[in-house]
């Protein structure tokens, strides 16, 4: 068929109607904008709300009270609010550097086109629509189109429908069942499909943003409004922390009012209003006390950590919030071909006929017989190039130590009929080693059995066990072959049925001649053989895993039951098509999502629509996927993760890249989400336990003396502020306890203070609140209670108590939730052990060495040894009650 293609004038007519064959990038926002959102967090507000009022606080304390150290305050917030937003920015930047590498595409590919009425090549940017595509085996099809011409052409469209086999034609035929129809038309190709047999000539109707990948390129680079679990979770404790201080700091107000005017003091006015202006201080300083300013900090870090320890593990994390969404998953929706498969076809099962002659001659008939190639670069995991079910029969006699390339070799080819829709089969003509012409004969069983003289026992035994193959979704091929007689006439020029090759080969007697039955193999994509066990695992962590998949249902089901997602005795309900999910309406479609095990013949908007309904529906969904199909579904999930060879366009919808495309490597994503998420509750606990403790005693202190506070600025500055960021360091590099995949998820919409962290917050915060305070009332000396003060050296020794206090905590939140002594694999542990040290170091350097910035004296060593005693009941009360719980297990 000769075709001429379109001018130029018609081609730059299509371009400036239809566009470039170009695919619109995702708009990347400036560097600034991401960095100002990482401001967006609930805690970092609460921050700025508290630099604003500790500002103020400082100008009054400097300007008016002539306190040097009052800017530390401040200062020591900013900086807190510029690392942990800076940390975040920088890390999510890199990564995004690393995925701009990843999925660059090449738009200079040559496409032959017929233009001008002649054959030229053009690159794959310049087609448009109208264009005539000339396809061969091997070229990757540069636009939607539909085919005008084709010869046995079969593509690959498994990126798109996950289909590795899609046989294509310019006369496409009806589907009386739904089970075979093909997800797209028999006659149609799409952008980004590979031609892997035959060739064929199409027509272009669609280019760039609107074809098929366009469009789903389209929705995978969408902004996705979505909170994370963790986000909603901080939003309710900004909240709480807020509302709590506020009330909190009211009270103070008319407490110390109170007692004031009920105080026999003559009343003056400029010392009332003074009086005022230092309580209303008091209450803003609490409130600047009770923000956790290392909590954004410790986020930032335990997910900063959780990232580059993931990286060693496989899981490229691009978005942070990831690291910990990963552990808050309750279903996974995974595609089936590259994740839960090798994504390679390879022979499962070989039924061959034990004889001599059979066994000798079948490296002949797979080499010989076949179009396809193997790829050797890397040894280890070979690539088959051409028909992918002719490829697996190569790799199966590679594995038995055949060499086909030397077998195709010494054999002369002298004609060859390719495999077709219609015939279901492929014959050749070869010269075989005793010179002799022989017919080798390979397709669909019930084709070449029928030309074949089987005894029917034989017959039956195989159909048998052929359907239940067939049952189990594996592609089967029989194998056949005759010797030619010096006189047969053999050609299969013109041939397009069994009954016209039966007759060519034995145009002497008309007479079919039978051909010698060699037996059946069985070809599969098998299932990756470490996924059924990450399956178990998953299901035994609480997380539930459906197949969302383009294949077959057949096929779909029969992977699903090898994994171990579904059985024979789950319900019928469990498995739904695509065309059968889209037709529903929402109600009900999401009383189907819940159940469902697996989603066969679905299209990429199905399975984004199934994910967008779990999660109306309270489910955290992380999705998995390789393919341009599955990247809609990638963009809508809490977490989206995509294979290391998967689709650049699945890639740039993902939020972490398997490398290694293991499922066994998603379980370690969930190891570290919930490992992470169980490390920032507990600096959670030791941040707020510290909050509680400050507060109480800032508060109840408030109404023992009036002119003294309990803790300066640069003291509370330490304590608040680096004491808690080292602290942060040394519970975010807490190694994951795989304790925590044997408990169920966490639900949704749960607060992230448990009612136990709770009890220990409160318990210990408020204990050695009052254990201070009484401290605090005991050390004060002077005529009147209200205007009494403590010197220098009982400042040191208060400091130093409050310090410890905390430092012991330390140990004890280390151990929370882990049912272990806090001593417990301690060398395990270098950062926490490290940590420890420094706020030790610090604070001896602090009370020796930077006694006047501190309003401190240096302290002799039995005082160091009496407070590190008297506070130690705090760890030994801590580990006599984790004994207790392990003991009564």
């Amino acid at each position: 068929m000769i075709h001429n293609g379109l001018t130029t004038a018609q081609v730059e007519e299509s371009r400036r109607l239809h566009g470039d064959n170009i695919l619109t990038p995702p708009k990347r926002k400036p560097l600034w904008k991401q960095f100002l959102a990482k401001f967006d967090d609930p805690l970092i507000k609460i921050l700025l709300v508290a630099l604003m009022l500790s500002v103020g606080i400082a100008c009054y304390e400097f300007f008016h009270l002539g306190e040097r150290n009052a800017l530390f305050e401040p200062i020591g917030i900013f900086i807190a609010i510029v690392l942990a937003t800076l940390v975040g920015f920088i890390v999510e930047v890199n990564a995004n550097s690393k995925f701009e590498q990843l999925n660059r595409s090449n738009d200079d590919i040559p496409v032959k086109v017929a233009r001008g009425g002649r054959i030229t090549t053009v690159p794959r940017r310049d087609i448009v629509v109208g264009d005539i595509v000339m396809l061969d085996t091997g070229d990757r099809v540069p636009a939607d189109g539909i085919l005008i011409d084709s010869v046995t052409l079969s593509v690959d469209e498994s990126s798109l429908t996950g289909e590795p086999i899609a046989h294509k034609t310019h006369r496409p035929r009806q589907y009386a069942d739904q089970e075979h129809k093909p997800t797209y038309p028999a006659n149609a190709l799409m952008r980004s499909s590979a031609v892997t047999e035959g060739h064929g000539v199409m027509e272009v109707t669609a280019v760039g943003d609107q074809t098929e990948f366009g469009k789903v390129f389209a929705v995978a680079k969408e902004e996705i409004d979505l909170k994370t679990p963790l986000m909603q979770q901080f939003d309710r404790l900004g909240r709480l922390i807020a509302h709590g201080s506020y009330v909190i700091a009211a009270l103070i107000i008319i407490g110390r009012l109170a007692v004031y005017f009920i105080d026999d003091t003559p009343f003056d006015w400029l010392g009332t209003f003074q009086y005022f202006i230092q309580t209303v201080m008091l209450a803003v300083t609490l409130i600047v006390v009770s923000v956790p300013e290392g909590l954004p900090m410790s986020v930032t870090l335990s997910m900063a950590l959780s990232m580059r320890r993931m990286l060693k593990h496989n899981n490229l994390v691009r978005r942070m919030h990831a690291t910990e969404t990963m552990g808050a998953v309750t279903v996974i929706c995974t595609d089936k071909t590259g994740t839960l498969t090798e994504n390679q076809m390879r022979v499962s099962e070989a039924h061959l006929i034990d004889d001599n002659t059979i066994k000798d001659l079948i490296p002949t008939a797979i080499a010989c017989n076949s179009t396809a190639f193997l790829d050797d670069t890397d040894p280890e995991r070979p690539i088959a190039l051409g028909n992918p079910t002719e490829g697996a029969l190569l790799l199966w006699l590679r594995d038995n130590n055949v060499d086909y390339l030397t077998t195709r070799e010494t054999h002369d080819i002298l004609d060859q009929m390719p495999f077709s829709t219609e015939r279901k089969m492929m014959a050749t003509i070869t010269i075989g080693l005793d010179r002799q012409r022989i017919l080798l004969v390979k397709g669909a069983p019930e084709y070449v059995m029928s030309l074949c003289d089987i005894p029917p026992e034989k017959r039956s035994a195989d159909e048998r066990q052929l359907a239940s193959l067939q049952g189990k979704a594996m592609r089967t091929l029989a194998l056949a072959w005759r010797r030619l007689e010096p006189d047969e006439t053999a050609s299969f020029k013109g041939i397009d049925s069994l009954q016209g090759l039966k007759s060519s080969l034995t145009e002497n007697d008309r007479r079919p001649a039978p051909l010698v039955y060699m037996g059946y193999v069985a070809i599969s994509d098998p299932v990756r053989t470490q996924v059924p066990k990450s399956i178990e695992d998953c299901r035994n962590a609480g997380i539930e895993v459906k197949i969302i998949t383009g294949d077959t249902a057949a096929t779909a089901r029969e992977v699903a039951r090898q994994t171990g997602i579904w059985t024979d005795s789950d319900t019928d309900d469990s498995l739904i098509t695509g065309d059968r999910f889209a037709a529903l309406d929402d109600q009900e479609a999401t009383k189907v999502a819940k159940r469902l095990r697996v989603m066969s013949r679905a299209r990429p908007t199905d399975k984004a629509r199934l994910v967008d309904l779990l999660q109306k529906a309270g489910e955290v969904v992380a999705v998995t996927g390789d393919g341009t199909n599955d990247a809609p579904a990638l963009n809508v999930a809490q977490v989206g993760l995509s294979m290391g060879d998967g689709t650049s366009v699945a890639k740039e919808a993902s939020d972490i890249t398997i490398l290694d495309n293991s499922f066994t490597s998603i379980n370690k994503a969930v190891l570290w989400g919930r490992s992470l998420y169980r490390n920032i509750q507990r600096f959670i606990t030791f941040q707020l336990t510290v909050n509680v403790c400050a507060c109480l005693v800032v508060a109840l202190c408030a109404f023992i003396s009036r002119d003294q506070v309990p803790l300066t600025v640069t003291q509370m500055l330490w304590v608040n502020l680096i004491m808690d960021t080292f602290a942060a360091l040394a519970l975010a590099a807490l190694p994951p306890n795989s304790i925590v995949m044997r408990v169920p998820p966490r639900r949704a919409g749960e607060n992230i203070i448990t009612h136990k962290m709770a009890w220990f917050i409160i318990g210990v915060g408020v204990l050695t609140g009052l254990i201070l305070t009484g401290l605090f009332h005991h050390m004060l000396h002077g005529d009147s209670m209200l205007h009494a003060r403590i010197d220098p050296q009982e400042t040191s020794v208060y400091f130093t108590t409050f310090v410890f206090f905390q430092w012991w905590n330390l140990f004890n939140v280390r151990a929370l939730g882990s049912g272990h002594s806090a001593f417990h694999n301690l060398n395990d542990s270098k950062i926490f052990l490290m940590v420890v040290v420094m706020i030790l170091v610090g604070q001896v350097v602090i009370i020796q060495l930077l006694g006047t910035m501190f309003g401190c004296q240096p302290m002799p060593l039995d005082t160091w040894l009496i407070i590190a005693a008297a506070t130690s009941p705090v760890l030994l009360i801590g580990e006599g009650i984790q004994f207790f719980k392990r003991m009564t297990k």
